[in-house]
């Protein structure tokens, strides 16, 4: 079967402990698992203030998925996220090559520096008499 990329935002409710929210994250991301899908990332948000009340809720806590997975599981997942009583809103999209390759390239550039240049690194060169004048100077 096909496999397409797809994004998931859930807005889990906020007033949870740290605990029961990795539980319905790690609920979510088991049955993706389960199913067939390929989870490439889990973006953690964190808790969030709302624009508006959602289910009586001023705070949210936000978590995107990131998978590739054959079409039959968007069905189960947004069941899913209907029946469980912790999440308040949900929104699975299907994403284009496009939108993948711009991920991709937006996770290049959030690397830090030592991670994305080869391991050979140009050190700038110092002369050591401007490293004496500055030590003179701050005595």
């Amino acid at each position: 079967m096909k496999t397409k990329a797809y994004e998931s935002a859930v807005l889990i409710n906020a007033a949870l402990d740290d605990e029961q929210i990795e539980n319905t994250i790690s609920h979510i991301n088991d049955l993706l698992v389960n199913n067939g899908a390929d989870v490439k990332e889990i973006d953690r948000w964190g808790r969030k203030r709302l624009a508006y009340m959602v289910k009586k809720s001023k705070i949210g806590f936000y978590t995107i998925f990131r998978f590739d997975a054959p079409t039959n599981i968007i069905a189960k997942l947004e069941r899913l996220y209907v029946l469980d009583e912790q999440i308040l809103r949900h929104l699975t999209i299907e994403l284009d090559s496009d939108a993948v390759e711009q991920l991709e390239k937006n996770k290049l550039n959030s690397l830090p520096v030592a991670e994305t240049e080869p391991a050979a690194k140009v050190v700038e060169a110092v002369p050591e008499a401007a490293v004496e004048e500055e030590t003179k100077e701050k005595e």
